[in-house]
């Protein structure tokens, strides 16, 4: 038995390399020696701090019995997604081709020698429920049809395969008009949970680019409706526990309508945009509620989410939900152990009483006999003591174990933090420096040698090359730069981003996600966070303002091709009708100063 993942620097690959399995990651050995042995592959990608990737290593890839089947009959291969998103993004869309539904992860797709799919799965039990195969049973089923039906399985796979890419598809082109902000006003309405704020129902995410586009269009055309409804959802998510009261921050995603209990995971990339939505937030209100929320979620990041580099500061990408392999248990909080913190500082009944009211703290608890702190209203806090109580809460966690963090440095997600810095310096300058000095630093890690690469993990070398979003959203963060600082070197520099965006990825106004094996056209739709089209778009049309027009005909080439959706439903594509936005805006100008 052998497993190659040891000598790999992804956290995520690090979490298997004691298992049974002859993992190797993606590369050429492992994918010749398909070839060599006629081997079937098969392929799984995840992260480390994904609940169901968790669960799949333990059910299944620590079992003796499931290792030998793999380790027999199959090539076995581990990819961590987010080191490598061009993999997942296709084989994601491999996943909806062959299953007519968006994947999850893990995703867990079998290929042939010659990487043909011909099944594609999510998580995996490993025995059969219902209907559906276990891991052991698929298998044996998978390993068996490879012999017997190999020529079945190979036109299958090529089928799909011609479907990744699909061939050129007639265009509907519609006329681009600011009557888009009167769409938007009704899909808003229409949409936004006017109880509790956010889009949908339970699980709700927090949909951060959609809440920026409803900022973009206030601004245009002053609609208090559009605001007060955006208010209303950063309003419904700050009151916790999506929002953690203790630490500051935001969590993934709440399981609930109300957003009282979250999946205790924390990203990067969701902590940059919504930093940045309350620093809007306060930006049109005046409102410091706002702006303290961002600068606590701020300072959760820098304690808790980052790694000194030549004293300069790089953000982690995620942190788990578990401590001690136990959900949210660093988060919660027991009645009797706030009770005894409490009467150990001399608080009176009354006063616990009303602390344990005011932080909803209850004996049952809400969240497996647990508390996660919450507030009613905590815009109109009554609780003069309140900073006291939070600094005791925070010594209660002190004395337990904070959750796994996946240390990998990925250059978008610091971009879009360093980014935020940026814009809190508008208000504390002490954030304007932090940015500079990382941006500085991300810049010295990840771009060596004219190279832009995508992840690094402290004190090992990047090996992936950078992707379209690494360009684009470090192309953004440089232009903020250079709008902070008016230091001309960062706006060189995004321009030679916005040149290579063009260069690398972009093609009669579509777009690539990848320069890799895995060619695929990236889409305009964002999920967790802004399509990286819609991102190179809005560097391409700020290096159109600052140095040349002419970038902003491949901005037209792309909106035009998308307008027809764009002017229907505008929230579908939130960044990417920001983008259109502004487009229209700088044309209106422009013709209006033709005039003059």
């Amino acid at each position: 038995m052998f497993n190659l993942l040891e000598n790999e620097s992804s956290p995520y690959l690090q979490q298997h390399k004691t298992n049974p399995i002859n993992w190797y990651p993606w590369g050429e050995e492992a994918l010749n020696k398909a070839k060599e042995e006629h081997k079937s592959i098969f392929l799984s990608i995840g992260h480390s701090t994904s609940y169901w990737c968790q669960v799949m290593n333990l059910e299944s890839f620590q079992s003796e019995k499931i290792a030998e089947l793999l380790n027999e009959r199959f090539i076995a291969i581990k990819v961590d997604r987010d080191e490598r998103p061009d993999i997942e993004k296709y084989y994601q869309k491999v996943y909806k081709l062959m299953n007519r539904r968006e994947g999850a992860s893990p995703l867990s797709i079998f290929l042939t020698e010659n990487l043909e799919p011909y099944y594609a799965a999510a998580y995996i039990a490993p025995h059969s429920l219902k209907e559906e195969f276990g891991f052991e049973e698929l298998l044996r089923s998978a390993s068996k049809k490879y012999i017997t039906e190999y020529e079945t399985l190979v036109e299958k796979g090529q089928e799909v395969l011609e479907n990744i890419n699909p061939k050129e598809q007639s265009i509907e082109a519609t006329r681009l008009t600011l009557d888009i902000t009167k769409t938007i006003a009704i899909h808003a309405d229409n949409l936004v949970d006017k109880t509790y704020g956010g889009f949908g129902t339970a699980p709700k995410f927090p949909h951060a680019s959609t809440l920026a586009l409803l900022f973009d269009t206030y601004e245009l055309n002053k609609d208090e409706a559009l605001l007060n409804l955006t208010l209303l959802s950063l309003d419904g998510m700050a009151k916790g526990g999506f929002y953690d009261h203790v630490d500051g921050g935001f969590h993934r995603y709440s399981t609930d309508e109300k957003w009282f209990i979250p999946n205790f995971e924390k990203t990067t990339y969701d902590n940059a945009q919504l930093i940045q939505n309350y620093l809007r937030a306060f930006e049109l209100t005046g409102d410091f509620y706002y702006r303290n929320i961002a600068f606590k979620s701020i300072d959760f990041m820098l304690s808790k989410m980052s790694t000194q580099i030549n004293n300069s500061t790089l953000f982690y990408s995620t942190s788990d939900a578990k401590s001690d392999k136990v959900d949210g248990k660093y988060f919660t909080f027991s009645y009797n152990e706030v009770l005894e913190k409490l009467q150990e500082n001399n608080y009176s009944l009354l006063d616990i009483t009303k602390i344990c009211t005011t932080l909803n703290i209850t004996k049952d608890g809400d969240f497996n006999g647990e508390n996660i702190i919450r507030m009613d209203e905590p815009k109109s806090l009554n609780l003069n003591n309140y900073p006291e109580v939070i600094k005791l809460l925070e010594e209660i966690r002190s004395t337990k174990t904070y959750p796994f963090i996946d240390k990998k440095i990925i250059t978008s997600w610091n971009a879009m933090m360093i980014s935020a810095l940026f814009m809190a310096g508008k208000f504390d300058k002490k954030y304007q420096n932090i940015a500079i000095n990382s941006l500085d630093t991300l810049l010295e890690n990840l771009y060596i040698n004219h190279t832009l690469y995508h992840s690094t993990v402290e004190g090992k070398a990047p090996k992936n090359k950078a992707f379209l979003e690494d360009y684009a959203y470090l192309g953004e963060t440089l232009i903020t730069a250079y709008q902070s600082t008016l230091d001309s070197s960062y706006l060189d520099m995004a321009t030679d981003f916005a040149n290579s965006v063009i260069e690398q990825f972009y093609k009669y106004g579509k777009w690539s996600f990848s320069t890799s094996e895995f060619d695929i056209e990236d889409n305009v739709y964002d999920t967790t966070y802004p399509s990286a089209v819609s991102t190179a778009l809005s560097l391409l049309m700020s290096v159109s303002t600052f140095v040349d027009e002419t970038y902003k005909k491949f901005v037209f080439n792309t909106l035009e091709i998308n307008s027809y959706n764009l002017m229907r439903q505008p929230l579908s594509s939130p960044k990417l009708t920001q983008v259109t936005l502004r487009y229209l805006k700088d044309d209106i100008i422009f013709k209006t100063n033709l005039k003059e």
